[in-house]
């Protein structure tokens, strides 16, 4: 494979990097993944053995990807390499030294809806399920904050609960009691399998020296988005031969609130003073007018490492800042934007519209509609297409259109006890006549009501 051809000098410089600590900040756009897939490529044809590479990412899908394309790059080479996200190596580790830690190596894992029902169950044995006392949800979230930030739990249940009647001790008495129900019934959730993961690591000689040795490279995607746990049990699984790769950008951290800390990136020169340092900022993605924007706004951030976007695409036109009150007129400025552009020949298929956050949009979408301009979201589900939208539009429908049948069944299958065969019979019997404008109307449609439904349809009924 010819090395030299496939990337570019950043690129090369980072892959091909002498063993020891290396630091690579991947600026947006420089091909991360490539760097990281074509690092194995090179470690393998020096001869490394694929089973003492380890490869960890934070989500499945990168973790397929990854190892997808490196079994394409190398021929099939890879087989015997470990990669996947955190818990899934933990999970691994777990299920054969959990014994080490007080569990069974045949322990359950909690999904999300378990951990809420075991949680509930210890509110209600502990007979604290008053009306101030936390959620389950909420309860398990601040657990997990405290677990993988390695924080005091008093320290962080008086800040999220500062302002609330509720007494610090019996949270942190909760916690106590749902650790040991765990451990009583075998269970783990997902943020233990990090927790144990690095008590196995830092109790166990012997485990912590099996993976040491058996790592011989550790390579980490989205270094800036683990928290403390995972950091420094990345730290120990290089313990032996330090041949740790961490690559990542701390202009892209932004999981702060479920516990990543983005000084972990930072202070990684700190932490190993022999590291090398290597920089992408070849940007394959962008114009040359959206990195000068970008460069711009980021320069004046103290806490980061300098770095210059550079791109390879052509210049096309300048970004416009446009400065608006609210969200209502945020939207009036996109119709307009729309509409200038289809005068002058742009299809509407060819328009793309982002946003930071799927609620951001709901302005967006009613001006769109008002508009008439048709539209498709690409994430999430359209606002007038969610069902409780379309539940509380049905009367409305109702209104303009006696003779819409569907809504007419949908407003019906509200009711407790009345599904689709008994919403058919009554379209049948009075719905092509249903005028919902009309007080006769409402006669006909409580007489063809079962009983259920009759009291629920008095309060809702129009006047």
């Amino acid at each position: 494979m010819n090395f030299r051809e496939e990337l570019n000098e950043e690129q090369f410089a980072a892959v091909t990097a002498p063993d020891g600590p290396s630091l690579v900040i991947a600026a947006a756009g420089t091909g991360k993944t490539r760097t990281l897939v074509y690092r194995v490529a090179w470690l393998i044809e020096q001869g490394v053995d694929p089973n003492r590479i380890l490869l960890l990412t934070f989500t499945n899908k990168a973790a397929r990807e990854m190892l997808e394309r490196a079994h394409e790059l190398t021929g099939g080479a890879v087989s015997g390499l470990l990669g996947g996200t955190f818990h899934h190596l933990a999970n691994r580790l777990l299920r054969q030294h959990a014994r080490e830690i007080g569990f069974g190596n045949d322990y359950t894992i909690l999904d999300a809806d378990d951990a809420k029902k075991l949680m509930k169950s210890c509110v209600d044995e502990l007979e604290l399920d008053d009306e101030h006392f936390p959620k389950p949800q909420v309860l398990l979230s601040l657990y997990g904050l405290a677990s993988g930030s390695q924080k005091p739990l008093d320290e962080l249940a008086y800040d999220w609960f500062d302002d609330s009647p509720i007494n610090i001790a019996d949270v942190l008495k909760l916690r106590d009691h749902y650790v040991k129900r765990k451990k009583d019934l075998n269970v783990m959730d997902f943020d233990d399998l990090l927790f144990y993961a690095l008590k196995l690591f830092q109790t166990s000689d012997y485990v912590r020296n099996l993976y040491q040795e058996r790592f011989q490279y550790v390579l980490v995607d989205e270094y800036q988005d683990t928290n403390t746990i995972q950091a420094e049990w990345v730290h120990l699984l290089a313990g032996k031969h330090k041949n740790l790769m961490v690559v990542g950008d701390d202009f892209q951290s932004i999981y702060s609130w479920r516990g990543a800390d983005y000084h972990n990136f930072l202070s990684f020169p700190k932490r190993y003073p022999d590291a090398q340092v290597f920089k992408l900022e070849v940007n394959y993605r962008s114009t040359p007018e959206i990195l000068n924007v970008a460069n711009a706004c980021i320069k004046g951030n103290p806490l980061q490492f300098q770095k210059e976007l550079r791109a390879v695409r052509n210049s096309i036109a300048e970004p416009t800042l446009a400065l608006l009150r609210d969200g209502d007129e945020q939207a009036r400025y996109v119709i307009a934007k729309i509409e200038e552009l289809k005068r002058k020949g742009t299809k509407l298929s060819d328009i793309a519209v982002l946003y930071r956050s799927h609620f951001h949009a709901m302005e967006l979408q009613m001006a769109l509609t008002h508009a008439r301009f048709p539209f498709q979201v690409t994430s999430g589900i359209r606002f007038f297409e969610q069902a409780h939208v379309k539940d509380a539009c049905t009367v409305l429908r109702l209104l303009e259109n006696p003779a819409d049948e569907l809504a007419f069944k949908r407003l019906m299958e509200m009711f407790p006890k009345l599904g689709p065969k008994t919403a058919d019979k009554i379209w049948k019997k009075i719905g092509s006549r249903f005028e919902a404008r009309k007080p006769e109307a409402h006669q006909q449609l409580l007489a063809a009501l079962p009983a259920a439904a009759v009291s629920i349809w008095k309060e809702i009924q129009p006047v």
